[in-house]
C-alpha cells in the first residue's frame, strides 16, 4: 500500500492541500471578496454567481455544494461572507459549517456597513486562520482515503486512445489500493448504457445508471431535437470527433475497468469506495466544481484542443491526448499522454500519471496552481432565473 502525507481534518478526511478561504454566499459579493483577496493576498476566494434568484430544488443544491466545499479536506478554514439579502440561508449554512467541525466565521456586508468595512472586518479574522493553518503539519496516510475526480474538456479523436486510456489505468491502480474514483458528465456517459450497465455492482446500481443517462438524454433532446446525436462542442468537431456515443465512449475509458460500485446526484460525498458515477453536466466548470463537492481532493483533467482552467481548492493535473497540444501549450499541461503515439504503452503512462498523482498529493503544484489560472466555482441550475 502507498502512503500519502496531508491535513487530517476533525471529520476523519485527509486534505492534500490547506487552504484558508473565503466563500461568498451570493454572487452579489464578488467585489467585495476582491478587495478581501487585495488586503490578503495569501487567501484563496471562490467567485462564483449564485445564492439567489433561484426555485427550492436550485437552492439546496447550491446549499449542498457550499458546504461541502467549505468542509471539504483541502480546507483547514473557511469565511463566508453573506449581502444579507440573498435566497440562500447564509445564517443556517454557517451554523451547518460549524457543527461539522470546520473553522469557520461570519460577516454580512449589509450590517457590517458595506464594502470597506466588511473588507476591514476580514483582515484579522483571516489573518488568524492563516498563523492557524500555518502551524498545521502534514501526517501520513494511506492512499485509500484519497478520491479523484474525472473530468474531460475541449476533447479530441486522440482523447479515448490515450489520455483518457492512460487514466483509466491509473484509476485502476487507485481503486486496487482502496481508493475512490468519480466519473461524471452524464451528458458524456450518452450511447454507454449497455457498456456501464454490464459493469454494475448490483441492480440497483444498474438502474441508477439507466434513470440518470435516459433523463440527460430527454433533456438533450429537449433542448437539441434532432440534433441531439450531434451535441458536440465545435471544437469537439474541429478535433475529429463525430456523435456524442463517439465522445462518450472516450469519456468512459477514464473511469478504468472496474466495478461501478454507487451512482450518486450531483456534488454529493459518495457511501461507497471504488468507482462511482455522478450525475452532472458536461460543462467542465460545473462537472469539476460537481465531483470537489463530492470529496474530490485532486482531479484529472485531459483535454486534446487544450483547456487551461482549474479550481480554486483542488489541485488540477492536465493531461494532453497528443504531443502536438503538449508543445503547444506546456505551460498549463502536466503531463504528455501523446507519447503513446509514439511507442509508450497505455500502461506505462497510465503509471506515469499514478505516480503524478502521488506526488501532487504530496505537495507538487499542478500547472494550475503554478500558473494562478484556478478558475470560478460553477454549479448546475435546473431552473431560469427568477
Amino acid at each position: 500500500m502507498t502512503t500519502l502525507y496531508g491535513y487530517k481534518r476533525a471529520d476523519g478526511r485527509y486534505g492534500i492541500r490547506n487552504h484558508v478561504i473565503v466563500l461568498p454566499s451570493v454572487g452579489c459579493c464578488n467585489g467585495v471578496i476582491d478587495k478581501i483577496k487585495q488586503r490578503v493576498p495569501e487567501v484563496v476566494t471562490l467567485m462564483h454567481a449564485y445564492g439567489c434568484g433561484r426555485g427550492p430544488a436550485d437552492t439546496a443544491l447550491h446549499h449542498k455544494t457550499f458546504f461541502n466545499v467549505a468542509t471539504h479536506p483541502n480546507i483547514s478554514a473557511v469565511l463566508i461572507v453573506a449581502l444579507g439579502c440573498e435566497i440562500l440561508n447564509t445564517p443556517q449554512l454557517y451554523e451547518d459549517i460549524k457543527a461539522a467541525g470546520q473553522k469557520v466565521a461570519y460577516l454580512n456586508i449589509q450590517q457590517t456597513g458595506g464594502t470597506y468595512k466588511t473588507a476591514d472586518a476580514a483582515v484579522p479574522i483571516l489573518q488568524r486562520f492563516l498563523a492557524e493553518a500555518a502551524s498545521e503539519k502534514r501526517v501520513p496516510f494511506d492512499i485509500s482515503e484519497l478520491t479523484v475526480g474525472l473530468q474531460c474538456g475541449g476533447s479530441d479523436a486522440f482523447s479515448g486512445s490515450t489520455a483518457n486510456s492512460a487514466v483509466g489505468i491509473a484509476c485502476d491502480k487507485l481503486i486496487e489500493q482502496g481508493g475512490r474514483v468519480i466519473l461524471t458528465e452524464t451528458t458524456e456517459l450518452i450511447g454507454t448504457l449497455d457498456i456501464l450497465k454490464s459493469r454494475a455492482k448490483d441492480e440497483k446500481v444498474a438502474a441508477d445508471l439507466e434513470r440518470i443517462i435516459s433523463q440527460r438524454y430527454k433533456l438533450v433532446e429537449r433542448c437539441m431535437g434532432d440534433q441531439a446525436d450531434f451535441v458536440i462542442a465545435p471544437g469537439n468537431m474541429a478535433g475529429g470527433m463525430t456523435t456524442i456515443q463517439e465522445k462518450s465512449l472516450g469519456c468512459v475509458i477514464k473511469g478504468g475497468h472496474t466495478t461501478i460500485n454507487q451512482v450518486v446526484d450531483n456534488g454529493t460525498i459518495p457511501d461507497e469506495k471504488g468507482l462511482i458515477v455522478m450525475d452532472a453536466t458536461g460543462y467542465d466548470t460545473e462537472s469539476t466544481t460537481a465531483v470537489v463537492s463530492g470529496g474530490s481532493q485532486m482531479v484529472l483533467f485531459t483535454t486534446g484542443r487544450g483547456n487551461p482552467f482549474g479550481f480554486p481548492t483542488v489541485p488540477v493535473m492536465k493531461i494532453a491526448s497528443t504531443t502536438q497540444l503538449y508543445e503547444r501549450m506546456k505551460d498549463d499541461m502536466d503531463i504528455n499522454a501523446g507519447k503513446i503515439v509514439e511507442g509508450t504503452s497505455i500502461e506505462d503512462l497510465g503509471a506515469e500519471i499514478f505516480e503524478e498523482m502521488i506526488a501532487v498529493a504530496n505537495g507538487k503544484k499542478t500547472k494550475p496552481e503554478e500558473n494562478d489560472t484556478m478558475g470560478i466555482m460553477s454549479i448546475y441550475c435546473t431552473t431560469p432565473s427568477l
